[in-house]
């Protein structure tokens, strides 16, 4: 999504904390949480970090606050920024999610459009009747939960989806808190779902089952033509996201 940039390197600084390719010497020893007005602020040897664009590093609840301060206490000696996701998620909702929110939850209503739920393979049988069992209960609970009625096909040629199921996701987006959408604005290009994005928000399903669930054409491939390590590791680290996610929103 445009609005929501990866979950890319952010590394700190004395005076708050910066994108940068320097690599940053440890100068904090220990990472806290304080309850700060009506939110909860990371400290490091007692002191805020800011964030890039310089505004308080201000987090709705202690236990995301907590997540965030256990990536800056397990650090070593140097700063590694892809072992922040969370300090990169709480900077973002804070500096973009919150100037941004209506193009951000056209961009999630927009995956209601080509919902990886909705297109099912034409071949195999044995693939698309695994699909159609893994994935019809999803679109049952779209239409029951979220009044998300989509309807699948077969094959890749797009099918337009009602555009009263967009706009019931989008209103489900805008409902979200910043930290929230931010959460769903990260999982749902990266599961190719909005459905499935906001089943994991709803704790409806798990951050790794809708992982799996958005990869059964790909799972259904290794099983018939064994693993590449390349795109193992990929799955990996697309996993572990996933999860990060799922976690963040169980803090909230």
């Amino acid at each position: 999504m445009s609005h929501i940039p990866p979950l890319d390197p952010m590394v700190a600084a004395k005076k708050g904390f910066r994108e940068s390719e320097e690599r940053l010497k440890r100068f904090w020893k220990t990472a806290s949480v304080a309850a700060d007005g009506d939110g909860w602020v990371v400290l490091l040897d007692g002191r805020a970090p800011k964030t890039p664009a310089h505004n308080r590093f201000l987090l709705p609840t202690e236990a995301a606050a907590a997540m965030v301060a256990d990536e800056w206490a397990g650090q070593g000696e140097f700063l590694d920024p892809g072992s922040m996701p969370a300090t990169r998620l709480a900077a973002t909702a804070i500096d973009r999610v919150s100037q941004t929110r209506e193009p951000v939850a056209d961009e999630i209503a927009a995956y209601v459009g080509s919902d990886m739920l909705c297109y099912l393979s034409e071949h195999p049988t044995s693939l698309v009747a695994e699909q159609a069992k893994a994935w019809g209960p999803w679109r049952d609970w779209a239409a029951a939960d979220l009044a998300c009625v989509v309807h699948p096909t077969e094959g890749v040629i797009h099918r337009p989806q009602p555009p009263e199921s967009l706009a019931a996701v989008r209103a489900h987006a805008l409902a979200l808190d910043d930290f929230a959408l931010t959460g769903l604005a990260t999982l749902v290009p990266l599961l190719g779902s909005a459905i499935l994005g906001l089943a994991v928000h709803r704790r409806a399903l798990s951050g790794e089952a809708a992982f799996d669930l958005s990869r059964l054409d790909e799972a259904f491939q290794e099983r018939q033509w064994g693993v590449d390590a390349d795109n193992a590791e990929r799955t990996t680290l697309r996993r572990a996201e996933a999860v990060l996610v799922d976690r963040w929103f169980g803090s909230l």
